[in-house]
């Protein structure tokens, strides 16, 4: 799988931010996905400057460059452009930083300014930056979020998957993506379903055709995003299983590398499937908290019901 990348100019365009220097040099790509705020580094201390990241000077480290003379600044300055930066991003200050100017020009490194905090300026384009530059697959299927809570659904095409989150919308559930949901890896442990763009709002129903449900529904129907805390997978009836059984033991779903807790639901006539996974997401709420009913049950059988939660 190839790098993914963004561009300073997408940067530029997302943020809306002032091209101070280096106009010619917008075309540079960010691998990265954490910017970088120097410090050591402008006291000669380098034992690793992340070559690849963006650096951001903040009104702190602006003001200390202005607290050195002329010659001390440009050695400063040096020690961050001469390792070749996608690009540097002046934060929080009113003023030219002109001696930046001077450096990057030399350089040809883009220089960017806004006069956003940079705490808040870091926060909002690390998460864009996280989320583009993710390791991404596309799965079929489809995503919803039900009470806050993000859920895959899988199965064979013709199973109800559609038809099932139309259900979910009318009792006041959210649709992500249809049919393609392209999934995320944003860390070890969490992954964000998405749609692709152009199933973006639709719905496709057979016998119906294809919904857009924020022009059915109002924007209540339609989430943008949402992390993936349950993957359920819609099978057939099966006459000779057991359906009643009590697991104590979670099933996973890997993607990526990130354990997804699996549940199946088997499909019948009558079966109120969407209730089954309002149940499941609630139950899954509450395992978050501490608290298993399959746990507290065997506890039951074991004590006889001696310690029995009623009263």
């Amino acid at each position: 799988m190839s790098e993914k990348s963004i561009t300073v100019e997408q940067l530029v365009q997302k943020f809306s931010l002032e091209v101070l220097a280096g106009e010619d040099q917008l075309q540079r790509t960010v691998t990265a996905p954490k910017t970088k705020r120097p410090g050591l580094e402008f006291i000669d201390y380098f034992d690793f400057l992340p070559m690849e990241q963006v650096q951001v000077l903040g009104k702190h480290e602006v003001n200390y460059l202005q607290t050195l003379t002329d010659s001390e600044r440009k050695q400063r300055v040096r020690n961050i452009v001469k390792y070749n930066p996608p690009c540097i991003i002046v934060t929080a200050h009113e003023d030219r930083p002109d001696h930046l100017v001077q450096n990057c020009r030399e350089e040809n490194i883009p220089l960017l300014q806004t006069r956003e905090p940079t705490n808040e300026f870091i926060a909002k384009i690390d998460a864009f930056m996280v989320k583009t530059l993710a390791e991404e697959i596309a799965v079929h299927g489809v995503c919803v979020n039900v009470s806050g809570i993000g859920i895959l659904l899988r199965g064979k095409s013709g199973v109800g998957k559609s038809e099932t989150a139309h259900t979910l919308i009318g009792r006041g559930h959210r649709l992500i993506a249809d049919d393609i949901v392209v999934l995320k890896k944003l860390s070890p442990r969490t992954l964000l379903g998405t749609h692709n763009e152009m199933n973006k709002e639709f719905l496709a129903l057979r016998s119906i055709g294809l919904l857009n449900v924020v022009r059915l529904y109002g924007r209540k129907a339609f989430q943008e995003e949402s992390r993936i805390a349950l993957d359920i997978e819609l099978t057939k009836w099966k006459d000779n299983s057991l359906n009643n059984e009590l697991e104590l033991e979670s099933k996973f779903t890997e993607y990526m590398g990130v354990q997804i807790p699996h549940i199946q639901i088997q499909l019948q006539p009558g079966r109120d499937v969407a209730g089954l996974i309002e149940a499941a997401a609630n139950n899954w709420y509450l395992k978050q908290q501490g608290y298993s009913a399959a746990e507290e049950f065997m506890k039951r059988l074991e004590t006889g019901g001696h310690e029995s939660s009623w009263t």
